[in-house]
């Protein structure tokens, strides 16, 4: 039997993160931008990137192995490059403010690379495109990420899942975005899977000894399975070379796992390249020729069974807009833990608005 979950308004589940970061020593504004990071996933459906990592999230900003107030600054640039020391800040900051420091360099050079060090998780690498796409930049994003793809033909994790994503401004307020992962499926989705005690579809890890499992716990000793085979274990090499080696952080094994207890620094790496269209082009001829080329792909005849084409990231953008208005969807166990943790900082856990077979309002 499925169990029971709770449907809570988003703007309150981001009023409560913001508090409680803020009760950790993070500022107003750069809890605005963790929180925001934090709902984003779960109005978009990404529930392994979602509020669900407030707990440890704040676990590790009170220990200090994550920093609440970092000092992010350019530790190297040069005429289209941007090398940035995230100061083992929290992942969606240290992210957000190199996206910001890129888009104003490429506004000069036409295209810039950024390389991060000392950063942690950031959350959906889809939410620094978006970033971009505002500011008229196209982008291309990526980042390491704690061990989770074992290479190809071994049976021990080395490589992270390591996203990457691209984002295309078209003009509109929902620009193309492509987010994938090198792995077949996000680590954190057998993360949480484990933590609501639940098994995992077969073809999507193996366990220690290098055998198919469907059991969560079993899956994260073991091996996420790289996407499309040697193909996924080879793109999540060259992620790794950029996001770690490249930009002086850690890479493979030596990234630290912030769900893990020891005392050590993740210190991920990340890497974007930020290009500005109008180097290229007059901005509204790109656009057009995106939103052409959109047209065009809605037009192909459908194959058996499917109802429309969609184009990546759109599956997201309507899943958005419907949480805004039902709400977004908590299992017991995430539920359970978030209200503990508002009761250690005395910060309680808003009351859901419904639950799931009942009419919106129906407990609020």
């Amino acid at each position: 039997m499925e169990e029971k979950q709770e449907r809570y308004r988003y703007t309150d589940l981001y009023d409560y993160a913001v508090e409680l970061l803020g009760r950790v020593a993070v500022s107003r504004e750069e809890a605005a931008i963790v929180a925001g990071a934090l709902i984003q996933a779960d109005l978009e459906g990404v529930a392994s990137h979602g509020i669900s990592r407030l707990p440890v999230y704040l676990k590790r900003m009170a220990e200090k192995r994550i920093n609440p107030q970092p000092d992010v600054r350019i530790a190297q640039k040069g005429p289209a490059v941007l090398l940035v020391d995230g100061d083992n800040g929290p992942g969606p900051v240290v992210a957000t403010r190199a996206i910001e420091a890129g888009i104003e360099k490429a506004r000069q050079s036409g295209i810039v690379a950024v390389g991060v060090r000392q950063s942690n998780h950031f959350g959906m690498a889809s939410l620094y495109c978006r970033q971009a796409c505002e500011a008229n930049m196209a982008a291309l994003v990526m980042t390491n990420s704690p061990p989770g793809i074992a290479p190809w033909g071994g049976r021990k994790a080395f490589f992270g899942t390591n996203p990457i994503a691209f984002g295309f401004p078209d003009g509109t307020d929902t620009p193309v975005i492509i987010d994938l992962s090198a792995s077949i499926v996000a680590r954190g989705k057998v993360i949480l899977a484990a933590k609501k005690g639940e098994s995992i579809p077969e073809g999507w890890a193996i366990d220690r000894e290098g055998k198919p499992t469907t059991n969560a716990r079993e899956a994260l000793e073991g091996s996420v399975l790289p996407m499309g085979g040697a193909k996924g274990y080879a793109l999540a090499l060259a992620v790794e070379v950029l996001s770690g080696i490249l930009t002086g952080a850690a890479y493979g094994p030596h990234v630290r796992s912030i769900y893990a207890e020891d005392n050590g620094l993740a210190n991920v790496g990340h890497f974007f390249i930020l290009i500005d269209v109008t180097a290229f082009m007059p901005l509204p001829q790109f656009q057009q020729g995106i939103r052409q080329m959109i047209g065009e792909i809605k037009q192909v005849p459908r194959a058996a069974g499917w109802e429309e084409i969609r184009i990546p990231g759109e599956r997201r953008v309507r899943e958005a807009h419907r949480r805004r208005e039902t709400g977004i969807r908590l299992p017991p166990a995430v539920v359970q833990e978030l209200k503990e943790v508002g009761n250690r900082w005395n910060v309680p856990l808003p009351p859901s608005g419904w639950r799931d077979g009942e009419e919106e309002g129906g407990s609020s």
